[in-house]
């Protein structure tokens, strides 16, 4: 990795009143975290990858943020070779509470005196896997030996470029470049529309404009589009929704997208792959999720429930058999969705379903049914029982809100008793009339055989 380091800090505390000086909030009872900033953090979102071992190449303040941040890359493992003579370190200070950020000021930065490009630079840059760039306008991608040595890099590996207004261009034979969308704006001097076509016209500007093979512009909460060829369509990579500290993002992003080039991965499916990573890192808290342990698989469903928990969130269950997904199921799962902070749904297996139904069903087998449940936004976990009741799995999830379809207004629902003993709720969402999975089946066995 190459780029330039700054110091985070966040001040942290309580705001549960207006000051009598001005109509602006007290902060109290704060605390105070350190972390790597710019491609610092970025180092440590890669890092935590198992199995990658992590240099950064850096221009790091003669100073105390600088010996912070340097500090605080070794103790997490990251080789750091620092190419600054001397200068001071920015620091970028938050003050938060209640998880928003309410103040944020900069320290004064300017570009650092470098160095000479040493052979241990070189060395790193000719065996890596893959090379990361994370340009925050300090200077250092504008280092002359270092942009000859990172093309030469390109020519045998992946290299992936994030740049900053004020930095250099990427080198020739970058493998893809991912600016943010204000990003593009301003290097491509543009004042057009704030939207996908927008987005995507800019990046086949850069596409055209820099020695690049593909460009993709990376856009928040709606994911990125990547432009491999200016006179082709683009690729819209959609993002899943994700609310949260969006603080280190794009780095996540970025790290993700050379970690996959770097597996030989294609840059559409590690373009996939990264905006999936970004959007987990803002779900798990930002940076805050860097002091707990990384996680190489995704949250199992009842890990999930405990985890939104945890955070004083609450956890919503709905379940059913969910044979030949429609209209109806929709209705009740966008329902159950806006209740809480996330909907787990409790599907029968294949074995209960046919007891239940009979053995033409399911039509649809248990892993389908929930690889169908799973895509869809509304939906943050399945679980499996093969029980003819929920009773069981329901004890394990213990949902906070237990929601059924309308049909079930006006009678006793059996799983009842068991939720309300933990202090749940069970609740009916209006029923979408018309939709029935076996009154469906009927007309298409029907319509079979008349023919």
């Amino acid at each position: 990795m190459v780029g330039d380091v700054l110091l985070d800090r966040d001040i942290t505390g309580t705001a549960d009143r207006l000051s009598p000086e001005a109509p602006v909030p007290v902060v109290a009872d704060t605390h105070s975290t350190d972390r790597p900033g710019g491609a610092g953090l970025a180092a440590l979102l890669a890092v935590r990858e198992p199995d990658w071992h992590v240099t950064l190449v850096c221009g790091l303040g003669q100073d105390g943020p600088g010996a912070r941040a340097g500090a605080l890359l070794e103790e997490a493992g990251v080789d750091v070779i620092n190419l600054a003579t001397s200068g001071t370190t920015p620091v970028k200070t938050r003050v938060r509470a209640a998880d928003r950020t309410l103040l944020r000021f900069d320290t004064p930065t300017a570009p650092l005196p470098l160095g000479p490009l040493t052979g241990q630079v070189r060395a790193r840059l000719a065996e890596a896997a893959a090379v990361l760039v994370c340009d925050y306008g300090r200077g250092i991608t504008s280092h002359e030996e270092l942009r000859q040595a990172l093309t030469n890099a390109a020519g045998g590996r992946p290299l992936v470029w994030d740049p900053h207004p004020k930095g250099a261009v990427p080198v020739p034979g970058t493998a893809l470049a991912v600016p943010n969308a204000d990003e593009a704006l301003l290097l491509t001097a543009e004042t057009g529309p704030r939207d996908l076509a927008g987005d995507a016209a800019r990046a086949a500007r850069l596409r055209s404009a820099w020695p690049v093979t593909q460009v993709a512009v990376t856009r928040g909460s709606l994911g990125a589009v990547l432009v491999a060829d200016p006179e082709a369509h683009p690729q819209v990579v959609p993002a899943r929704p994700a609310v949260g500290d969006t603080c280190g993002a794009g780095d996540q992003l970025a790290v993700t997208a050379a970690l996959m080039l770097g597996a030989r991965q294609l840059p559409s499916h590690a373009l996939t792959r990264a905006v999936d990573a970004a959007t987990a890192y803002v779900r798990a808290g930002g940076p805050a999720s860097l002091t707990t342990p990384p996680t190489t698989r995704p949250l199992g469903p009842l890990e999930l429930a405990e985890r939104v928990r945890a955070r004083g969130g609450r956890v919503v269950g709905a379940g059913g058999v969910f044979d030949l997904l429609h209209a109806g199921h929709l209705s009740l799962l966008e329902q159950a969705r806006r209740l809480g902070d996330a909907l787990i749904v409790c599907i029968n297996a294949d074995t209960s379903v046919s007891r239940l139904k009979g053995d033409d069903r399911p039509v649809v087998d248990e892993q389908e049914r929930a690889a169908l449940l799973e895509a869809l936004d509304c939906v943050d976990g399945v679980l499996i029982f093969g029980e003819d009741t929920p009773e069981e799995i329901l004890a394990q999830l213990r949902p906070d809100i237990w929601v059924k379809g309308g049909d079930y207004a006006g009678r006793r629902i059996p799983e009842a008793d068991l939720v309300d003993s933990w202090g749940g709720t069970v609740v009916t969402v209006p029923y979408l009339d018309g939709n029935s999975t076996t009154a469906r089946i009927d007309r298409l066995t029907q319509r079979a055989g008349a023919r």
